[in-house]
């Protein structure tokens, strides 16, 4: 008896121990457009218990090669919870993807992949943070994508502030919010409860272990300005490549080769100029074309050019085309060269057909990432905060989500 309680401590200590943060994976070259979302219009899946997940993707091999998935369950910090499989999921992961075709009347062939969340083989039991991970038929990792599943135990209220530090008075936004708890009973707030705050959809910035100010009844308010605030950045460039043989406002010319290749008029820097609204759809992306009625099998694969003149506030440092398209990796493909002729900073990126928001970002030599020194900071850019509530009793085994909430910096306020 004593033997085997030694046994279980030591493998509970070592998987401790051993517990990594679950990062998302991007796949590789073969594998685009992947479309991850819920019930809403973005690819950011925030879906209540017992909604459904879509994911789609194409793979250019146009192999039908076989892919299988596998869901994990992950506390507030994203390694992974104490739960086995059997206690966050009903039914069994790890299945392949039998809802595959090919494509139709493209220049590029590929087979577009569809999985929706729960399925016959498949659902989900508890709330929390989530990992989706596709695998090949070797079992080798392709990429993977965090979703978010909550219920809906508490109110949560938000509103989008100008920075009161007038060193960042014009560049800042601060989220304010509280949460409600109203019947839903929490003994020890501060211990049980844990928030994360996104703009965009985008975890990389994400802001986490912040406390509550203050409480009043079952009200716990956050009215920080520091603590909850983010860079305003600006709106997101666009281009459309919806109808392959007219170009828009954005796009300078179109060529056919081997594919079709769009060029778009040269950007500039925008940090030093006046801020101009433009709407966007903060980062995002949508698949769509006019020489088909299917999104997925029809539209077809083009080769996007980007440029940007050299400035010497790049220096020698990396510069990457940056959109959730490529869900905002820093990778050879979307990674930008010098044109020694035309003094051009150049990528091109092949992408599915349809309307696109993208930005420019710099890698510098030390690893630092400035996403905004090209495109500039400004308070009254329109920006999507989401609030994310966590909780964890004592004695559970893992963080559940009790509420979410949401806010647009489009009604900013002083």
């Amino acid at each position: 008896m004593r033997s085997n309680f030694i046994q279980v401590f030591f493998l509970v200590l070592t998987s401790s121990l051993w517990a990594q943060v679950q990062m998302e994976v991007n796949p590789p070259n073969n594998i685009k457009t992947v479309i991850f979302g819920g019930p809403t219009e973005d690819q950011f899946p925030v879906v209540e218990l017992g909604e459904t997940i879509k994911l789609e993707f194409d793979d250019i091999t146009a192999s039908e090669s076989d892919y299988y998935y596998k869901i994990i369950h992950c506390n507030y910090d994203w390694q992974p919870s104490q739960l086995l499989k059997s206690q966050y999921l009903n039914g069994v992961d790890n299945q392949r993807i039998t809802n595959y075709e090919n494509s139709y009347s493209t220049l590029q062939s590929y087979s577009n992949y569809k999985l929706t969340i729960p399925n016959e083989n498949v659902g989900l039991k508890v709330s929390g943070n989530f990992i989706l991970e596709i695998y090949n038929d070797s079992y080798e990792l392709q990429f993977s994508r965090r979703f978010v599943v909550y219920k809906d135990n508490v109110t949560v209220g938000a509103s989008i502030k100008r920075s009161r530090d007038f060193n960042f008075l014009n560049e800042k936004q601060v989220v304010q919010f509280n949460i409600n708890a109203g019947s839903f009973q929490l003994v020890n707030p501060k211990k049980e409860v844990k928030v994360a705050i996104l703009q965009n959809h985008q975890w990389e910035t994400a802001l986490y272990d912040v406390a509550p100010q203050y409480t009043i009844g079952t009200e716990l308010i956050y009215k920080y300005d520091q603590e909850t605030s983010f860079y305003g950045g600006n709106e997101f460039l666009n281009f459309d490549t919806s109808d392959l043989r007219a170009p828009t406002s954005q796009i300078s010319r179109i060529e056919v080769n081997e594919l079709y290749n769009h060029y778009l008029f040269t950007d500039s820097y925008r940090a030093d100029r006046p801020y101009t609204y433009y709407p966007d759809i903060n980062g995002d992306f949508v698949v769509r074309t006019l020489q088909g009625e299917d999104n997925s099998r029809e539209a077809e694969y083009t080769k996007v050019h980007f440029s940007l003149p050299y400035d010497e506030r790049l220096a020698l440092d990396e510069v990457y085309v940056f959109g959730k398209h490529n869900n905002y990796a820093l990778s050879d493909e979307n990674k930008m060269t010098y044109n020694k002729d035309n003094g051009m900073m150049e990528a091109e990126i092949k992408l599915k057909q349809g309307f696109y928001n993208y930005k420019y970002v710099i890698k510098r030599e030390d690893g630092m990432i400035e996403i905004n020194t090209i495109c500039g900071n400004f308070h009254f850019t329109e920006n999507n905060y989401l609030i994310l509530v966590y909780y964890r009793n004592f004695g559970d085994l893992y963080d559940s989500i009790i509420g979410v909430g949401s806010a647009n910096s489009r009604n900013i306020s002083n």
